[in-house]
């Protein structure tokens, strides 16, 4: 969705911009080319291996990008203390990168035998490996369930449990094969599972809704603020999160239900679009992995 996403930023000539998940370069090298002359972007992602793609990719550049090799839930704190806002627009496309799937060996993918890692970035406080040949039967399920959606989460739960240790992301891929056939569905078997496991191990819903908050504070009036979400439960935080920005009363979700307006609540988003924005046919035939991605665009007010 490489032209959709400058089309929904609205880049111009001279604009500054943040890409959140900078991962290799792509939608930040499209930025900078519609914002020249004078543009300037600031790239953030957890993967350092990501900034140092990114950094080839964006050579010719120069001087008019900046790669940060932060999660972005430090964007307020980076952009501030390089005199980087207010900015004109801020791109969050989420998900894992090319960039792991292909290239990386830390258990994004279940078609390699890698250790089960799944951390962004080197520093976090609990590994995949951990998670699926320590946590209780119940604990797995609740949270494969919870952060892939995966209605069989309890059978795979058990089978994993049953076959400890797992000792690559390969064997998990086959264990969770063997107690959830794929029948008729297009995605592997392994796909929610994998998902979920990935979340939890970076606490991506903590780092999306400060990531969204961030957004807003950093954005000058009229601001764009693109985000690409790849599955239910990620966009479900960003619809929702619009939806209260845009509003003028949020005492309801704040669980209050009080008869009368008490929060005071100041609009600070707007929608610019109704709904979501999907990929089109001949993009997700090129590209198969885009096949689920949803784009939400708000306005700074």
């Amino acid at each position: 969705m490489l032209s959709e996403v400058v089309d929904a930023l609205q880049v111009t000539p001279g604009g500054r911009y943040i890409d959140a998940t900078v991962g290799e370069g792509g939608h930040a090298r499209a930025i900078l080319r519609a914002a020249s002359p004078g543009g300037q972007l600031i790239g953030f992602d957890a993967d350092p291996e990501a900034i140092a793609s990114a950094s080839e990719r964006l050579t010719d550049f120069g001087s008019s990008v900046r790669l940060v090799n932060e999660n972005f839930v430090e964007m307020q704190a980076v952009a501030t203390r390089y005199g980087f806002a207010p900015v004109h627009g801020v791109l969050m496309d989420l998900g894992v990168s090319s960039l792991q799937l292909d290239r990386e060996a830390r258990g994004f993918s279940f078609r390699r035998s890698d250790p089960l890692d799944m951390r962004f970035s080197g520093d976090g406080v609990i590994d995949a490996s951990t998670i699926v040949n320590n946590y209780p039967d119940r604990d797995l399920a609740d949270l494969i369930f919870r952060f892939g959606d995966e209605r069989a989460s309890r059978r795979i739960a058990t089978a994993i449990v049953r076959n400890r240790p797992i000792r690559d992301a390969a064997q998990l891929a086959e264990v969770i094969a063997s107690v959830k056939p794929r029948g008729r569905s297009t995605i592997h078997p392994a796909t929610k599972t994998f998902q979920a496991l990935r979340i939890a191990v970076n606490d991506e819903m903590t780092a999306l809704q400060i990531g969204l908050e961030q957004a807003v504070n950093v954005s000058g009036i009229g601001g764009r603020i693109v985000v690409i979400s790849y599955h239910s439960l990620e966009d479900r935080i960003v619809k929702n999160f619009i939806r209260e920005a845009a509003s003028d009363c949020v005492c309801d979700a704040e669980g209050r239900r009080l008869p009368v307006c008490a929060c005071n609540h100041v609009p600070t988003l707007e929608p610019v679009i109704r709904g979501a924005l999907t990929p089109s046919t001949s993009e997700v035939a090129a590209n198969p992995r885009s096949r689920s991605a949803k784009m939400r665009v708000a306005r700074r007010i």
